[in-house]
């Protein structure tokens, strides 16, 4: 079974929370896992302009020099969104990482958007999935030579909740790998908000788009005949004039997901290190522009090198606490604990895990 390491939130001195993430580094074997010179991502989550849930800049720097003190090169990294917001472009998801706390000062380590400045800087990977023949990795995510993904728990529209899983899948790919994640691909104009800016047409790899109309009523349109979804356009309008459908998304996305996250992890399976954050834990992501209140008293931190280990240790001390199925209870309609049994089924880990507290060491 694979082992799921865990602190709860209570302290006392010279054993606080920081402490607690260092001992954690210690008993996933962060030291070994980096070899000299490594240029190691440390995957965090920079919260959505409004937002004040994500977590905390401190816990992200005590990981970095745990990095550091393996002799690793730590960068701490995220990719844009798809959706027009804070952090849709590298400008603005840095202007919007700074002003919550995430900078090189703060950090200790450089902060690089890993899908560049307008999130087509990506690799194609093929992975054997049941929907997917191939992802879109981030490139800043492609080229490390080693990974920590830090997590925070939440829940999510779509998926149910978001983890390690989700952390690793939407926040490691391109723009056009988010738009395959949320939708059934194939997108539609939007006339109110397009501008005929006419961008789009120029990442059309089929030509299927073109600009009609005369005058102010001109807008691009679509050929869905001709689209092949690769969702280029979508991700280069920044107007948000061209949306995907969401149709199909609850059956797929968490599926989706999993086959990402197997593409982004291909090769680097033996230099993965994974922490969930089971605090503050609130029914939204931190991808929106506020948050409600915890939803459940904060239970503590948990690390693994399974990735399918952590995340169903995750939910079963999260609905333990809560003494139901929580997330369920909050999206009725979506079976979360799907995408961990896919991930499963894909080799991305085991469901079954040892649970192994610190707290009384």
């Amino acid at each position: 079974m694979s082992e799921v390491y865990f602190v709860n939130t209570r302290g006392r001195p010279n054993r606080g929370m920081l402490q607690k993430l260092e001992l954690l580094c210690d008993k996933v074997k962060l030291g070994e896992m980096i070899d000299r010179s490594d240029l190691v991502g440390v995957k965090t989550h920079f919260g959505e302009a409004g937002c004040t849930a994500f977590i905390p800049v401190m816990y992200v720097r005590t990981v970095v020099e745990q990095v550091k003190k393996a002799d690793g090169r730590p960068f701490v990294t995220d990719s844009n969104t798809l959706y027009v917001g804070g952090r849709a472009h590298a400008v603005s998801h840095l202007r919007t990482a700074a002003n919550n706390g995430f900078t090189q000062e703060t950090l200790g380590a450089p902060v690089i958007i890993a899908d560049g400045l307008k999130g087509h800087d990506f690799q194609e990977v093929e992975v054997d999935g049941e929907l997917l023949k191939s992802v879109k990795v981030a490139s800043a995510a492609y080229q490390a030579d080693a990974l920590v993904v830090i997590s925070h728990l939440t829940g999510h529209e779509f998926l149910g909740f978001g983890g390690a899983i989700k952390n690793v899948s939407m926040g490691l790919s391109s723009r056009g790998g988010k738009q395959q994640m949320h939708s059934d691909i194939k997108p539609a104009v939007n006339r109110d908000r397009c501008t005929a800016c006419a961008k789009c047409l120029e990442w059309c790899p089929t030509g299927a788009i073109s600009i009609t109309g005369k005058g102010k009523e001109k807008y691009a349109k679509i050929d869905r005949s001709k689209c092949i979804g690769c969702g280029e356009c979508t991700i280069m309008c920044f107007k948000g004039a061209i949306q995907a459908r969401l149709s199909g998304v609850l059956e797929n996305a968490q599926s989706k997901c999993v086959e990402y996250a197997k593409g982004i992890l291909k090769g680097k399976e033996d230099k993965v290190a994974f922490f969930n954050f089971l605090m503050n834990v609130t029914p939204d992501c931190d991808c929106w522009n506020y948050n409600d209140a915890r939803a459940v008293e904060d239970i503590g931190i948990l690390a693994s090198r399974d990735m399918v280990a952590i995340e169903q240790a995750s939910l079963d001390l999260l609905n333990e606490k809560a003494g139901k199925d929580f997330f369920k209870s909050i999206y009725p309609v979506v079976d979360c604990a799907s995408q961990v049994e896919y991930a499963e089924k894909l080799g991305l880990g085991s469901r079954e895990y040892e649970l192994i507290s610190l707290d009384d060491e």
